[in-house]
């Protein structure tokens, strides 16, 4: 299938990266254009004409523009009809679904403002009370992965890997190499150390990302 792709990225972005990955598993190409932080300004008429909320990634086809890094996975997976990462069945698209969009709305915010003093050591985030219940939370939603990875005992959603993995695996990796005091959770280090024989986790995550 020819298939025209472009990107707008930064490669420090988690949610850029697990694009990235998405197009490394269905092995496409794409242009690149690098935006934001380090680069041109996402706060640039141009830009904003893309992408009203002036963040990265944004893609863009023959078919128009897309922003949401979780939308921009699920566009190119279905359009190369890769069922394998994202079922064409309802009931079990909707489970691939459910954790793709618990890792966005429940697992990212719960580490904003650890991770923000921890890892990036922002001066504007280091109340210690706010870093302490920051971890706690952060350890709490990992702790409910890890309750999900004990049931299926290989993947988040089963025996075989998903999209859903892409977006959880590039979370635990953060996670896991977050300067704080984590949890024992050997069903969560045996997920990451499967993920880490695929070469996307190997390109996004292990090659100095967090």
């Amino acid at each position: 299938m020819g298939h025209s792709l472009k990107i707008l990225r930064r490669t420090s972005s988690i949610n850029v990266r697990k694009v990235l990955w998405t197009c490394q598993e269905l092995g496409i190409d794409y242009q690149r254009e690098d935006w934001g932080i380090g680069y041109t300004p996402t706060q640039s008429p141009e830009f904003l004409a893309l992408h009203p909320n002036a963040q990265v990634p944004v893609l863009i086809d023959e078919h128009g523009v897309l922003w949401e890094s979780n939308t921009i996975c699920r566009y190119p997976v279905s359009l190369y009809q890769r069922h394998d990462l994202l079922p064409a069945e309802p009931a079990p698209r909707a489970r691939v679904e459910q954790w793709m969009d618990w890792q966005a709305t429940e697992l990212n915010p719960s580490w904003g403002y650890a991770f923000h003093a921890l890892v990036r050591q922002n001066p504007d985030y280091q109340d210690p009370q706010r870093i302490q219940a920051g971890v706690q939370a952060w350890n709490d939603k990992m702790g409910l992965l890890e309750q999900q990875l004990l049931k299926t005992g290989a993947y988040v959603t089963g025996d075989e890997f998903t999209l859903a993995d892409i977006l959880v695996g590039l979370s635990v990796h953060r996670w896991r190499n977050a300067p704080l005091e984590h949890p024992p959770y050997p069903a969560v280090e045996a997920y990451y150390q499967r993920l880490s024989q695929r070469p996307g986790f190997k390109t996004f995550a292990l090659d100095g990302h967090n």
